[in-house]
């Protein structure tokens, strides 16, 4: 029997997908802003190739393997991320849909090949190298969370350099970077498509973006209904309960 977890790592469920997934406090857990994304991108059922990009623990590729049959690669930077997300996948007897690279997302495209892929879905580093979210993240959650190896626009151009024509790519990022998004998508031959605000709860500002893109597509952007993740009383709403847990029987 392997041995699974190592130090403070825990196993913890994807109750919608039956799955489990290896977390750690001090190292990393997925946020819901994943959980989002991989609901949100248009995923091919049948087939396809897709890739993740900034994969952590490999949330994303676990959550899109109850969506697609399609092979997904996962690319993740950090070692100790990359190993917790291949324990993960073989935890899960996976190992022939879903592929961790370790490597720089800058690279990757030259590594896995350009315009190869049918779908990009990409969950990177929101803040600035030089903005303070937290002065008290561990190494690792820094890399995860802040543009110290990677930004945004470096995130979009190889995203496209990775895609068919055709092929659609879907980030999840903060509104405030919603022109910077939309500007370096078009220089990036990403047109954007369909656009999602998250709302904390009704009257509050939107604090996160989902947003997907084709390459080479025709300008027509549709903009879905909001989406709110707490009600009145601070309970998860019933289409964020859906996401989160399957629909109730």
């Amino acid at each position: 029997m392997e041995d699974w977890l190592r130090g403070d790592e825990r196993l913890d469920y994807l109750l919608a997908e039956n799955l489990r997934i290896i977390q750690s406090p001090s190292v990393f857990s997925f946020s819901l802003d994943a959980v989002l994304l991989s609901k949100f991108v248009n995923v091919p059922y049948h087939k396809g190739k897709i890739v993740d990009l900034c994969s952590g623990n490999g949330v994303i590729p676990l959550f899109l393997s109850a969506r697609t049959k399609g092979h997904i690669t996962g690319v993740e930077i950090q070692p100790r991320l990359f190993d917790m997300a291949e324990r993960s996948i073989r935890y899960n007897k996976l190992e022939e849909q879903i592929h961790m690279v370790l490597g720089d997302v800058k690279e990757i495209p030259k590594e896995l090949g350009i315009e190869k892929y049918d779908v990009v879905t990409c969950n990177p580093p929101y803040f600035l190298a030089h903005e303070a979210s937290d002065k008290n993240l561990s190494e690792h959650y820094a890399i995860a969370r802040h543009e110290l190896y990677l930004t945004l626009e470096e995130a979009i151009q190889s995203a496209s350099k990775l895609l068919k024509q055709g092929g659609k790519a879907a980030f999840v990022h903060r509104p405030g970077r919603l022109l910077d998004i939309v500007t370096t998508m078009r220089a990036n031959r990403l047109e954007p498509k369909r656009m999602q605000l998250i709302y904390p709860k009704e009257g509050k500002e939107a604090n996160t973006l989902l947003i997907e893109g084709i390459k080479d597509g025709k300008p027509d952007l549709k903009v879905l209904p909001p989406l709110y993740v707490y009600n009145e009383n601070n309970e998860y709403t019933a289409e964020v309960r859906e996401i989160l847990y399957g629909k109730e029987q």
